[in-house]
């Protein structure tokens, strides 16, 4: 028990005087090191940008943010199968049901009443889940 008090100032001493000593200039191996560090970080940003371009690439290509602006909405979408899908759109205030192939678009009805599709945002269902726990 007495080594161990009596080793506390000695490293003390020790910490004050390496703390007081110039830091010794880098060396040759230091150096690389300091390289291969940008390097792994240059690399993980460029794989960091390419998964943002490549998310963003497939959200344009599902279509997952549908635009508000423009004169065509597309209301609701049921797949039929791996090339037909089945799609409720929107001109003007009047809707129509289209059957949609990889080689063509079929007007299946033109609807008389509207549809009411209910959309919940995702602060909702977040809202929604938090409540059922």
């Amino acid at each position: 028990m007495l080594d161990v008090l009596l080793s506390f100032p000695l490293v003390a001493a020790v910490n004050a005087a390496v703390s007081q000593t110039p830091a010794p200039l880098m060396s040759a191996g230091q150096e690389t090191s300091h390289i291969a560090s940008m390097a792994s970080m240059v690399g993980g940003l460029i794989v960091v940008l390419a998964i943002i371009f490549v998310l963003a690439y497939i959200v344009k290509r599902l279509n997952l943010v549908p635009s508000q602006h423009s004169v065509i909405k597309s209301i609701a979408v049921a797949s039929m199968g791996p090339k037909e899908k089945v799609v409720l759109i929107e001109v003007n205030g009047k809707q129509y049901l289209l059957g949609v192939t990889s080689s063509q678009i079929n007007l299946i009805e033109k609807l008389e009443t509207q549809v009411k599709v209910e959309s919940e945002s995702f602060a909702q269902r977040l809202k929604q889940a938090k409540e059922s726990q």
